[in-house]
């Protein structure tokens, strides 16, 4: 027995020893660091302000504000599409017809592409494709996509929706599956049309997976970092910038990393509270099979 624990221990080090260095001793560095102005520049003074960063979040810099009311109202629209489209896509390639596994794969597929190529992509596609089809159609809302702030919100909605629908499907399939074939079928004899087993038994037995989906939406577009930077990088005037970006800028464009710090645990603050928030309501409405 105290050989298997001993066995235990001897494979988990090396996975407690990699959390340790990449994730619980830079997070302790940091939050020594919110409490202090250091610049980011090695040999330069460091001086402990107390909680007066945290207090020039919220009194001086009103950009920390309008990003984070910008970024609220994008996950908010962001986390109802995707779900949405990843339920109905899931929907969908459940059904038996040739090609579903293949359709599985082609929606599946812009999850895989990383971020920065993605915002960049898509940038092309507002900027330069857009531009032409306003000048040969004559539609004007074609034109400047990204030079003003709804159509910016719109072209990053977009780009998340196309990007994380694939990913929510996969977890939403998996769900479908697990529903019997027995289940199904009774409401079938009980005379239940198609609306009448969604809503009936689809959606209650898929609450696990949208706890699940729900969960992962939400800190996926808290969190957006590298889609704001390439598509729109946070313009115009900062009017499309995200928490993740403004803190990014704060760090690195105003050389203030203590205060950017402060910013990223006040993030962590509101990103972890509104993830367990929407994880007890939901994991509240699950039932059992």
């Amino acid at each position: 027995m105290k050989k298997s624990k001993w066995r235990f221990w001897l494979f988990l080090l090396p996975a407690l020893i990699s959390f340790a260095v990449v994730v619980l001793i830079p997070m302790l560095i940091g939050f020594f660091y919110a409490f202090t102005d250091w610049n980011g520049i090695v040999g330069s003074g460091i001086n402990f302000v107390g909680i007066q960063n945290f207090i020039d979040i919220f009194a001086r810099d009103n950009s920390f504000l309008h990003a984070f009311g910008f970024t609220a109202s994008f996950s908010v629209c962001a986390v109802v599409l995707v779900n949405l489209v990843g339920f109905l896509l899931a929907l969908l390639v459940t059904q038996q017809f040739k090609g579903a596994t293949l359709l599985r794969g082609i929606f599946f597929m812009p999850n895989l592409i990383g971020g920065l190529l993605l915002g960049f992509t898509w940038q092309f596609i507002f900027v330069s494709i857009f531009e032409a089809l306003s000048k040969s159609t004559g539609w004007s809302f074609l034109s400047g996509w990204l030079s003003n702030p709804e159509t910016g919100f719109i072209g990053l909605l977009i780009l998340t929706v196309w990007q994380l629908s694939g990913y929510m499907m996969i977890v939403y399939i998996a769900q479908i599956q697990q529903i019997p074939e027995s289940v199904k079928e009774a409401a079938r004899i009980d005379g239940a049309n198609g609306w009448e087993m969604l809503k009936g038994i689809i959606l209650p037995l898929m609450m696990p997976a949208f706890t699940i989906g729900l969960f992962l939406s939400i800190s996926n577009s808290f969190k957006m970092f590298d889609q704001n930077l390439a598509l729109t990088q946070g313009g115009p005037y900062k009017s499309t910038e995200m928490l993740a970006l403004n803190i990014y800028n704060s760090a690195f464009g105003a050389n203030e990393f203590g205060f950017a710090q402060a910013k990223a645990i006040v993030f962590m603050i509101l990103v972890a509270g509104i993830g367990v928030t929407q994880l007890i309501i939901t994991k509240k409405k699950e039932v059992e099979m």
